[in-house]
């Protein structure tokens, strides 16, 4: 759990540095404790911080960065608290000149709750809220910088049992909320709010059989529901303009899965199967579709010295997206199917300067519209180099790129070239 709560903590950091996720964690070079406070001042360039293609709206611009952070830790016997809110302000030169309105705001809130009822029966209750304008904060189908206070906001919560010593489950719920700011569109242009804001539901029970003491193995069943909220015309229809909910959809999953550690210092985890999903709602005079894909998560890590590690990871799904799109025949794009390779490295040179590598392709493939069948890749890679000075203060000095390749005029895309020089204190 205090895994997820780092992670989930440092994301909002990577607003303009994707790095950020993987930058040294400061707090574990002192004494736990129960609440924390940082900094972080960074300077920085950003050569389309538009994430528009080439042309009149692509824009660069100096700028500097502010994102203080709190945090409160609190163990108990049976229950671990904790509560991360971290702040962030983006000053770009550039806007200044062009609009008067230099300023991006930014804030994450993460709570989490770790209780064991017994030595069998435990809970984790966990929430996330990212309000902000950059794809890798929101993560919520668009590859575009979003202007506006748009909010991400994901709950979730498990009940671990074992029944027995070799057979256990779990049971899960997750939800997935999102609005745009950006509203009022037509079907002619539709607004990011039609198109985007949803209601995400998933409900999971895994079923494992611990078949070695480094060996869990495990199947699943998962069923999700995902219901557009924008009450907003999206497209022209055969009959009516389309609307929001007409891409409403639910999806099954069954899997296999398996948890390995062949070594103190590797860890390996996956689950593949395959995914059906129903888009149940379509637009009058426009027919309901289904489609059948496959379904994969899978990640290993592994510890090569203390404190640096290599991550390698797959992750292949349906998601949501921007794009509409319709065909002449008035079928709308309803999601796309995405292939995610990542791979982060962190090694420690010496016990205060370490470096990070982090690279991540995401190949998705349009499912129905006018482009049906059509593809786009976001390829990201970043690097960064921390020193730690003390406990309190550290400095670091990064690169992050993007390309996005572009699949005609219903999504273009864009490239950007980001780099930053910043210190950090922690108390």
């Amino acid at each position: 759990m205090r895994k997820f709560f780092v992670c989930a903590g440092l994301a909002l950091a990577g607003t303009t540095s994707l790095q950020a996720a993987y930058a040294p964690d400061l707090n574990s070079m002192e004494t736990a404790k129960l609440w924390s406070v940082s900094g972080t001042l960074r300077g920085f360039y950003d050569d389309n911080y538009n994430t528009a293609p080439a042309g009149p709206a692509k824009r660069d611009s100096f700028g500097f960065e502010v994102s203080p952070s709190v945090s409160l830790n609190v163990p108990l016997q049976q229950t671990e608290l904790g509560l991360k809110y971290t702040y962030g302000l983006y000053y770009y030169q550039d806007r200044e000149q062009i609009n008067g309105r230099p300023i991006d705001q930014t804030h994450q809130l993460d709570l989490w709750v770790d209780h064991a009822f017994t030595e069998r029966w435990s809970t984790k209750v966990q929430d996330t809220l990212a309000v902000g304008q950059e794809p890798q904060l929101i993560n919520g189908g668009t590859l575009q910088r979003t202007e506006g206070n748009n909010i991400h906001n994901t709950g979730a919560i498990s009940l671990d049992t074992q029944w027995t010593r070799l057979l256990g489950t779990e049971l899960s719920y997750q939800n997935n909320f999102y609005d745009y700011q950006n509203s009022g569109g037509n079907f002619i242009t539709p607004s990011l709010a039609g198109l985007l804001n949803r209601l995400e539901h998933v409900i999971a029970l895994n079923v494992n059989w611990r078949l070695q003491p480094t060996l869990l193995a495990f199947v699943g069943y998962q069923y999700g529901q995902i219901n557009y909220t924008g009450n907003e015309p999206i497209a022209p229809g055969p009959i009516v303009p389309q609307v929001s909910a007409n891409r409403d959809n639910r999806s099954q999953y069954g899997y296999l899965g398996a948890q390995y550690n062949p070594l103190d210092n590797l860890t390996l985890a996956g689950q593949a199967g395959i995914q059906y999903a129903d888009y149940y709602n379509p637009a009058p005079g426009t027919p309901s579709t289904s489609q059948l894909s496959p379904y994969a998560k899978l990640s290993g890590t592994y510890t090569y010295l203390p404190g640096s590690y290599v991550q390698l990871g797959f992750t292949q799904s349906r998601n949501a997206t921007d794009v509409v799109a319709p065909s002449a025949s008035g079928k709308l794009t309803e999601d796309e199917e995405s292939s995610v390779v990542y791979a982060a490295l962190n090694h420690q040179f010496t016990p205060r300067l370490i470096g990070s590598l982090t690279g991540q392709i995401q190949y998705s493939t349009f499912n129905g519209g006018a482009i049906n069948g059509q593809s786009q890749t976001w390829y990201q890679a970043g690097i960064n180099l921390a020193y730690i000075f003390n406990q309190h203060v550290s400095a670091e000095i990064g690169y992050n790129y993007d390309d996005v390749s572009s699949a005609g005029p219903f999504s273009p895309g864009y490239e950007r070239n980001r780099v930053y020089l910043g210190v950090t204190g922690t108390y």
